[in-house]
């Protein structure tokens, strides 16, 4: 039998030998995985429309973004009481429009305008402007910015909003450069089964385990479906909570980044 010495040394040679072969298929996975090819390379993401520069997901604020240069527009979607895929980052219009009510129980043309000043979410005390203050349509976007990739995050376990979705991306031939996204595992699953040809995102539980396979070394020798991992950067998290510093991280101009993957 072993000695404890010749089992302890063994050990370390197995784990010096996964160590290597960790870190050298984390810097050269192509020779274990295909590479992921995107119609689009994006560096300057605004987030519903560049809400920090005009009124949130308005078609001010996307056509404000465009015109600056942005590469990609982010925003929500949620489904009115006639059947309209409406872009709205809230289920409830409160924080938006002052009016308790939801996206799902009103008519699209019933829908209140936006607050004439709205607090910037994520920068405590800055508030969004701007002469357009009207709830748009995702079929709009599509006609306005027909080659602009979109990131779509569906907010609720709707399967008739993933549906309606999914058919607008097909009509205006978009599935290349359209983006489903969601926090939840459960949505995405249906989204991916609705239009697997579009590319996804990380939802909240695969970006831990994400991170989980990254810290243990076992991320080089799993195979990812997602595209696109979306997160908060911290100085983000310091300006929602400026009460509760986390880091002493300087406020950016941006509030989230998408890393291609």
């Amino acid at each position: 039998m072993m000695d404890a010495l010749s089992v302890i040394l063994l050990f370390c040679a197995a784990v010096g030998v996964y160590v290597v072969c960790s870190l050298y298929f984390l810097r050269n996975p192509l020779i274990l995985h295909k590479k992921k090819r995107l119609e689009f390379h994006c560096r300057h993401i605004s987030h519903r429309g560049g809400s920090g520069e005009k009124i949130e997901n308005t078609m001010e604020a996307f056509t404000h973004a465009v015109s600056v240069g942005t590469e990609m527009l982010e925003m929500d979607c949620h489904l009115t009481s006639d059947g309209c895929v409406v872009v709205s980052h809230d289920k409830n219009l409160l924080r938006q429009t002052g009016y308790d009510k939801t996206v799902s129980s009103l008519r699209f043309q019933d829908l209140p305008l936006y607050k004439e000043r709205l607090e910037v979410t994520f920068y405590v005390g800055h508030y969004s402007t701007g002469k357009d203050r009207k709830f748009v349509l995702l079929e709009d976007i599509f006609k306005n910015f027909p080659n602009m990739p979109v990131i779509l995050e569906i907010k609720e376990n709707n399967e008739l909003l993933i549906r309606k979705v999914s058919d607008l991306v097909k009509q205006y031939g978009r599935e290349t450069i359209t983006v489903w996204a969601s926090e939840e595992s459960g949505v995405m699953e249906k989204c991916k089964k609705q239009n697997p040809f579009m590319p996804c995102m990380f939802t909240l539980r695969r970006g831990v385990l994400l991170l989980l396979l990254f810290y243990t070394g076992l991320l080089p020798f799993v195979p990812l479906q997602e595209s696109l991992l979306l997160f908060y950067l911290p100085s983000v998290i310091n300006r929602s909570h400026p009460e509760e510093k986390i880091c002493g991280v300087s406020a950016p101009e941006v509030d989230h980044a998408e890393i291609v993957v």
